[in-house]
């Protein structure tokens, strides 16, 4: 790729992240997590009760008072919410005397409030940072013939003031600065951003190019056809913004059940406590039966049947490759009944490849020789192609000679002479070279390649068509078996969603053993098909890599990206990250996923078992308050060691964990 021209055409600097320190949330959580440590230090190595106390109650302002305020806040408006009750029922453990029970519940409401205002902000930050994609100004032609190339000067102004109609100038290296129509000059441009077609497309007059995407060695003079606002860049930053503001009101179907229950609970509570001083009960006695009702009923227990498993299932995950940013994204994993892939760089490695060398009739070298010098003439390039060409070579144990004289054409290829000999490597234009002969044989294994899916390359020697390599995008080594996997847990077969061309797509599904295959989509396009699924009563996880993939992520009901190939919109948007790329952890994930939910619907059970026997002896017969406390404690303690099961490596379903195990 040309060096970037330093006149118009720039793109923004990057803008810094902001470190996730800066998150309040997540300072406050640390104070919170760091006392309680503290305290239990000092508690299990017999200190003084008064410092742990006094630690513990430390924990309990730290991280409860923001959730106690916005508690309070809720409150105001008529509005129960289920953050102040966790900290009225820490403060009623505290009143007890068991203000460890109580400072436990806060770390554990304060770390999963805080990991959900990071992943929210960085999410934010990283929509932000997409408009740097596009640059902030354009070179502009002047004067009334600017649209014929003879245009009277040039000015550079700001994209955000073009306007359609206005025709720019894109210098080799430059990023487009809008949507617009190439009037005239020919170049590859890489669309990746836009499309994830991982090889720059080939543009021409009547050719329509986006903003934000990088020009490759020509220029081009492009006609504006969209404002600012409407680029495809713009539309993308809104439809992230609009799907994550949406996504972000979900919450954990047990937060929803706790809302009414602990209306209901206060309610009770104070009808438990005033009815009996109303029929002329004594104060002390109304107390305490109100007092241990509250203990026996309140969500603890409840609660610690959820925030456990799920928090061992995210850990469990971590270990084994794979990012879930909140416990609200496992639970909906453990819905997902439709899988869709995007092709380049998630269901492929995302960089060609060179897999066949054909010599055609006539050709003077063998398909070896032909490999080398192509790549000698290649090695000045910096083409996806080239890189791919000069791998092969190398990977094959060739010798790489000098080249001289190396040229580039845009639309055309690269011309370089190997000793005495010319070479020309380039796209299947240069069998319409002036001295090159058509006698059918090169045609044929263009067509060939092409009809396969395959990127077609032309080599010509000494004027003569000699050879056509063949490239592609190989699938990644473990997708067939992850979409075989997915199927029989999901029971439905997963779609195929990509910018690439049909060929291409259909090629790869085939390999990789999908039959519904969606090709040649924008960002928009695939918005589209993932609410055309999630409307006929799918549960959509959407895997991708690229900017062009961050809105369906945004639009799915869970969103997943590779780690190592994906953009920073891509892995900030998604709700789970494979760190690793290896997709078999992404069915692993799911059936992890599901077995936490078993686990919480256990535990629930055992929860609002031993809550209703103990509120029932409480109301029908006399419940002591220790033995009161004793059951609810017990029933916390036994439902958070039944969750943290999930943290053995065991949990980890055993096909992914032995298969990761007999990597080398």
């Amino acid at each position: 790729m040309a060096a970037r021209h330093e006149r118009g055409g720039r793109s923004s600097p990057p803008q810094r992240r902001a470190p996730a320190w800066s998150v309040p949330e997540l300072r406050w959580a640390a104070l919170a997590g760091v006392l309680f440590a503290l305290g239990l230090l000092v508690q299990l190595a017999g200190g003084p009760a008064g410092l742990w106390w006094a630690l513990y109650l430390g924990c309990y302002v730290g991280g409860g008072w923001q959730p106690g305020l916005a508690g309070l806040k809720a409150l105001r408006e008529k509005t129960l919410d289920v953050d102040l009750l966790m900290v009225a029922a820490a403060l009623g453990a505290a009143a007890i005397g068991q203000v460890f029970d109580g400072a436990l519940l806060i770390v554990i409401f304060a770390t999963s409030g805080a990991l959900e205002a990071v992943a929210t902000k960085r999410t934010e930050d990283s929509v932000r940072g997409l408009l740097d994609l596009a640059p902030q100004t354009a070179t502009r032609l002047t004067g009334p013939e600017g649209a014929t190339g003879h245009d009277t000067g040039e000015e550079q102004v700001a994209t955000a003031t073009l306007e359609v109609g206005d025709v720019i100038v894109i210098r080799p290296g430059e990023r487009v600065g809008a949507d617009g129509v190439v009037l005239g000059g020919a170049s590859e441009v890489d669309e990746s951003s836009i499309t994830g077609e991982p090889l720059p497309a080939d543009k021409k007059a009547g050719d329509e190019v986006f903003a934000g995407t990088v020009n490759g060695t020509g220029s081009l003079r492009v006609r504006v056809s969209t404002p600012a606002a409407g680029t495809v860049i713009a539309r993308i930053v809104e439809m992230v913004a609009t799907a994550s503001a949406g996504k972000a009101r979900t919450q954990l179907f047990i937060e929803k059940v706790e809302q009414r229950y602990s209306l209901v609970m206060v309610v009770a509570t104070l009808a438990l406590f005033g009815v009996p001083l109303l029929l002329g009960a004594d104060l002390q006695s109304a107390l305490l039966r109100a007092m241990t009702f509250m203990i026996v009923a309140s969500p603890c227990a409840l609660v610690l049947s959820t925030m456990p498993p799920l928090l061992a299932a995210i850990a469990n995950a971590g270990r084994h490759g794979v990012l879930v940013k909140s416990a609200v994204v496992l639970e909906k994993l453990a819905g997902v009944t439709r899988v869709a892939f995007d092709k380049t760089g998630t269901l492929t490695d995302g960089a060609p490849r060179l897999v066949e060398v054909r010599t055609l009739p006539g050709c003077a070298v063998s398909g070896a020789e032909l490999l080398s010098v192509a790549a000698a003439a290649e090695n000045h390039s910096e083409h996806p192609i080239a890189r791919a060409i000069v791998t092969a070579a190398r990977e094959a144990g060739l010798r790489v000679p000098a080249a001289t004289g190396f040229t580039s054409t845009s639309g055309r290829g690269i011309r370089a002479r190997v000793g005495e000999d010319l070479l020309e490597v380039g796209s299947p234009a240069l069998l319409g070279a002036e001295t090159g002969d058509r006698d059918g044989h090169a045609d044929a294994a263009v067509a060939a390649l092409e009809a396969a899916g395959r990127t077609a390359v032309v080599v010509r020697l000494n004027g003569h068509a000699a050879g056509v390599f063949a490239l592609t995008d190989r699938p990644r080594p473990e997708a067939p078996a992850a979409v075989a996997r997915l199927t029989e847990l999901t029971g439905t077969a997963p779609v195929l969603l990509t910018g690439d061309n049909r060929r291409a797509a259909a090629r790869l599904a085939t390999e990789v053993g999908i039959t519904d295959v969606r090709a040649s989509l924008l960002p928009q396009d695939k918005v589209a098909a993932v609410r055309d699924l999630q409307g006929g009563g799918e549960a959509v996880a959407l895997v991708g890599d690229g900017v062009n993939d961050a809105p369906a992520m945004a639009a799915a009901h869970v969103g997943v990206a590779m780690g190592r190939t994906g953009s920073d919109l891509a892995l900030e948007t998604a709700d789970a990250v494979i760190t690793r790329d290896d997709l078999a952890t992404l069915p692993a994930v799911l059936a992890l996923a599901r077995r936490a939910r078993r686990v919480v619907a256990a535990n629930l059970v055992i929860a609002a078992t031993f809550i209703v026997v103990l509120v029932t002896w409480d109301l029908v017969g006399h419940l002591p308050l220790p033995l009161g406390v004793a059951g609810h404690e017990g029933s916390t303690v036994l439902v958070g060691l039944n969750g943290l099961r999930l943290l053995r490596d065991g949990a980890w379903p055993p096909a992914e964990r032995s298969r990761r195990n007999a990597r080398p």
